[in-house]
């Protein structure tokens, strides 16, 4: 264990606390009876020790290392999107930052866009390190956008993300962006395409349909992206959210009670109704959400508050990023205090006895 700490760069303290959490153990003996090393432990720790340098925590490491869909060559892939998208975001910073020193230094006023122009990294690729953790597809909202597929054989899936609702037995090709989700795709996954979604680079009706999951609110322009979706497949599918519904910011105990600003967020966002004419959409199917739900997604707690505790959880949900560390840093505090005191459970008792509710997930099916 000694050789393996200095090898390592860490401590033998460090080694044996990854051995008493069940996270690197090492699986031989030597003839004296001191643990030892196999090929395939130091493989594990050498994925640990990457993911830990890359920021992740122990409990979200551990479900890294621990997915059984990954081999090694899948990590080494992963890890490599990972250090190449933080070396490029690192050297675009530092680019922005000379750019603003030289401004500075010839008197030049810097303006509060080009100032926030420095940290111009995609959203998703500030959130979408911590997908793997907390982000996996929920079997009903698998089953319910399957249904919705019907016999499609041909799919785009557009804003793919990490792939966790693309459905099997179908021809499938994913669009996806940001570098940093590419990499989490699995081994095995459908071939993902470099590209948004408003500017799809597929000729006129290439597949049977266009998919697109907890995306939309992340594009550019919305009904760009849904217009080109009309435009490449002769189908839509999309998973989204409704804002038309009047009350629609007070459904959610979340944001009408610790989080306010979630309205701003969706300010802007389309009307339901204007998406589902911008793809022919023939119904909006509502998509409960499971108490116990698998995807960590913004309402995928509402039955469970103590989760939006957790740093992982929230660093998984764009909307965190979204309404800025002052706001999160007081919902999350507010909402701690009313757990600890009791008011949490008083205002909102009643939901013990749900199994699913309805928080405004649509399903437009054109």
């Amino acid at each position: 264990m000694g050789r393996v700490a200095e090898l390592a760069d860490v401590s033998v303290r460090t080694l044996h606390h990854y051995d008493r959490i069940g996270l690197v153990r090492p699986s031989a003996r030597t003839p004296a009876g001191y643990r030892a090393y196999r090929a395939g432990d130091l493989e594990r720790l050498r994925e640990v020790l990457a993911y830990r340098r890359l920021g992740f925590g122990l409990r979200e490491v551990a479900e890294l290392v621990g997915d059984p869909s990954a081999d090694a060559l899948a990590h080494l892939r992963r890890l490599r999107g990972l250090l190449r998208e933080r070396r490029d975001l690192a050297d675009a910073m530092v680019a922005a930052i000379d750019r603003e020193i030289a401004a500075r230094a010839e008197g030049v006023t810097v303006t509060p866009e080009e100032q926030l122009g420095l940290l111009g990294a995609r959203l998703y690729d500030t959130i979408g390190g911590a997908y793997l953790a907390t982000r996996r597809t929920e079997p009903r909202f698998a089953m319910q956008i399957g249904e919705a597929l019907g016999d499609a054989r041909t799919v785009v899936n557009v804003g793919a993300g990490t792939g966790s609702y693309e459905p099997a037995g179908r021809e499938v090709t994913a669009v996806e962006p940001s570098a940093v989700m590419r990499a989490q795709r699995p081994a095995g996954s459908a071939p993902c395409v470099a590209a948004s979604a408003e500017r799809l680079p597929f000729v006129d009706h290439a597949f049977d349909v266009a998919m697109a999951v907890s995306t939309v609110h992340h594009w550019e322009d919305p009904m760009a992206g849904l217009r080109e979706m009309r435009r490449v497949a002769r189908r839509v599918v999309v998973l989204t959210f409704d804002t038309d519904e009047p009350g629609w910011r007070d459904r959610f105990w979340l944001t009408r009670d610790y989080l306010p600003e979630f309205a701003a967020v969706l300010a802007d966002f389309p009307s339901l109704r204007g998406m589902a004419e911008a793809i022919g959409a023939a119904r909006a199917e509502p998509v409960p959400v499971p108490w116990d739900c698998a995807d960590g997604l913004f309402e995928a707690y509402w039955r469970r508050p103590e989760a939006y505790l957790e740093e992982r959880v929230r660093r998984a949900v764009s909307v965190w990023t979204r309404v800025g560390p002052e706001a999160e840093r007081r919902a999350v505090r507010r909402l701690g205090d009313d757990l600890r005191s009791g008011r949490w459970a008083e205002r909102n008792g009643d939901l013990a006895s749900l199994d699913a509710a309805d928080l405004g997930l649509r399903l437009l099916v054109a």
